[in-house]
C-alpha cells in the first residue's frame, strides 16, 4: 500500500467511527442479505458482534501504515473463524458488504480513490487471514 492509501483510509475511516454502531449494524444487514447462510455462523448479541468487529476494523486501520506489527493478530483472527465455519468464499462476500458498507456511510467521500484503498486493505488482511486458516496448526 501506499502512504497515501493509509492515509485515505484512516481519513475516511475517522468519519465512520461517530457512526461506528449504525455501520456494524448496516454491515451485517447487507451481509446477510448477501449470502443468508452465513447468519447461522453468528452466535449472540449482533449489537456486540458488531462492537467487536468495528473495534478489530479500528485496530487494523490505526496501525495500518505498520502491518507488520499486526499480522499476528490477523493470523490468529484467521486461524479462530475456522471454528467458527468461515470458509475462503465468505472473504468475498464480507469484503462487499464491507465496501458497500463504507460507501453507505461516507457518501460522496467514498471517492474510487478511498475505494481503491479500501478494497487494498481489505485484500492484504483478508489473505493473512485465510493464509493463516490453511497452514497447519
Amino acid at each position: 500500500m501506499t502512504p497515501q492509501q493509509v492515509a485515505l483510509v484512516q481519513a475516511s475511516w475517522q468519519k465512520i467511527v461517530p457512526i461506528k454502531d449504525k455501520a456494524a449494524e448496516l454491515f451485517y444487514g447487507k451481509l446477510f442479505e448477501m449470502d443468508p447462510s452465513l447468519k447461522p455462523l453468528f452466535k449472540g448479541d449482533m449489537a456486540d458482534q458488531g462492537r467487536k468487529l468495528t473495534a478489530m476494523i479500528n485496530t487494523a486501520v490505526v496501525n495500518l501504515h505498520q502491518l507488520d506489527g499486526i499480522v499476528g493478530a490477523v493470523q490468529d483472527l484467521g486461524r479462530r473463524h475456522v471454528g467458527y465455519g468461515v470458509k475462503d468464499e465468505h472473504y468475498d462476500t464480507v469484503g462487499g458488504a464491507l465496501l458497500w458498507t463504507l460507501g453507505a456511510g461516507l457518501g460522496d467521500a467514498f471517492t474510487d480513490d478511498v475505494k481503491t484503498a479500501w478494497t487494498q486493505t481489505y485484500g492484504i488482511l483478508a489473505s493473512a487471514m485465510k493464509g493463516a486458516a490453511k497452514a497447519p496448526a
